[in-house]
């Protein structure tokens, strides 16, 4: 029996995105479909059943990025002639309803709430954010109406789009089972917090930072890249006195990830009060309950339910640094606390946030609407 053929195609995240490689495009192999990804300027290679392609073009920047590496990724997509056609980037949206036109099967993949996120671009001027905004939100309604599915990262984000699009479904990006490691005993870790993800300024990184000021001894294990040309902040932060307490890992692979989460007795999720951030569920706060580590996040609603209900944290405001602080140095001052917390956290993971469930709900999407042969 002939395997169904399945495009990943993305033009804004790399190859190996956890996201969309590592859980998505490896469990549909796994499931029996024949896959292939789509990003730019990456290594062609066969990864886990799973056929990496690459769409070559000039590295450039955002507005380029969004008009000539979208085409270019969209180009090499349509080349592979898949039966189902699956999506990740907002920037892609215009060349879904080619792929219908050509009787291609459609998923379209909302990791963020675009609307509410423009209007948290500070690269957009201010007064033209709300207008782009509610353009865009009747452009992408437009397309998902017209489309086959749509998959959303969050239950909220599915709210708004299953009123457009019956065939939607939320496939939330918790930990894989496969990288649960086993528990580090407290007596081994290094007196170090950890921050593992994009650095930017309203990621709470400013704050982090400067937390460090009212800490002894304690140091900032920060694992990934900063936002490309965002370099004022980039200065900004390594001008603060702090910054002699951070250890700066750069972009690290996912073993690497796993050792800092080992070593490290606090994580730290402190995004600024967005509207997108408010109904996100951050991967690295997962990531750090998997790893059996106590987290300190911003005080959103949603997640302060989740705290309350799993107990695996402590909730602060992210603008105050010095509540940051104080969350960080009740843990490491208190390691019963702390361990309790962290096994807490890696209960929740093992009973009800992990990819094994999201896997399921993605697989049977597919069967779904997959071409029948």
């Amino acid at each position: 029996m002939k395997k169904i053929k399945v495009c990943h195609f993305t033009s804004a995240h790399n190859a190996e995105d956890i996201r969309i490689f590592h859980k998505e495009c490896v469990s549909l192999a796994k499931a029996g479909y024949e896959v292939y990804l789509v990003a730019a300027n990456t290594k062609e290679q066969v990864l886990n059943d799973v056929y990496i392609v690459s769409a070559s073009i000039p590295p450039s920047g955002r507005l380029s990025r969004m008009i000539k590496t979208s085409k270019a990724v969209y180009e090499k997509a349509l080349s592979l002639n898949a039966d189902i056609y699956h999506f990740h980037d907002p920037e892609l949206l215009r060349f879904a309803l080619k792929l219908k036109k050509k009787g291609k099967k459609v998923i379209y993949d909302s990791h963020e709430n675009v609307p509410k996120q423009i209007m948290a671009k500070i690269w957009i001027p201010k007064l033209l954010r709300k207008r782009i905004s509610v353009l865009f939100e009747k452009f992408e309604n437009r397309v998902a109406r017209r489309i086959d599915a749509v998959v959303t990262a969050t239950a909220s984000i599915r709210n708004r789009f299953v009123i457009i699009n019956p065939n939607t479904i939320d496939v939330n990006n918790y930990p894989l089972m496969s990288e649960l490691t086993e528990e580090s005993k407290w007596e081994g870790k290094m007196n170090e917090i950890c921050y593992i993800g994009g650095i930017t300024k309203i990621r709470g990184l400013g704050e982090v930072v400067e937390s460090l000021s009212y800490l002894e001894n304690v140091r900032l294990n920060l694992a990934g890249k900063f936002s490309q040309g965002d370099t004022e902040f980039e200065n900004e932060l390594r001008s603060k006195p702090e910054w002699n307490k951070v250890n700066e890992l750069g972009y690290v692979d996912r073993p690497t990830v796993l050792s800092i989460m080992q070593r490290s007795k606090v994580g730290i999720i402190t995004s600024w009060p967005l509207p997108n951030h408010l109904e996100s569920l951050a991967i690295k706060m997962f990531e750090y309950m998997s790893a059996g580590i106590p987290v300190v996040c911003s005080d959103f609603p949603m997640w302060k339910v989740m705290v309350a209900e799993d107990n695996f944290g402590i909730c602060v405001n992210p603008l105050d640094s010095k509540e940051i602080a104080s969350a960080v140095q009740k843990l490491i001052n208190d390691p019963e606390l702390s361990v309790r917390l962290g096994q807490n956290g890696r209960k929740a993971i093992l009973e009800k946030f992990n990819w094994g469930i999201e896997e399921k709900k993605l697989i049977d999407l597919y069967k779904k609407i997959e071409p029948k042969t």
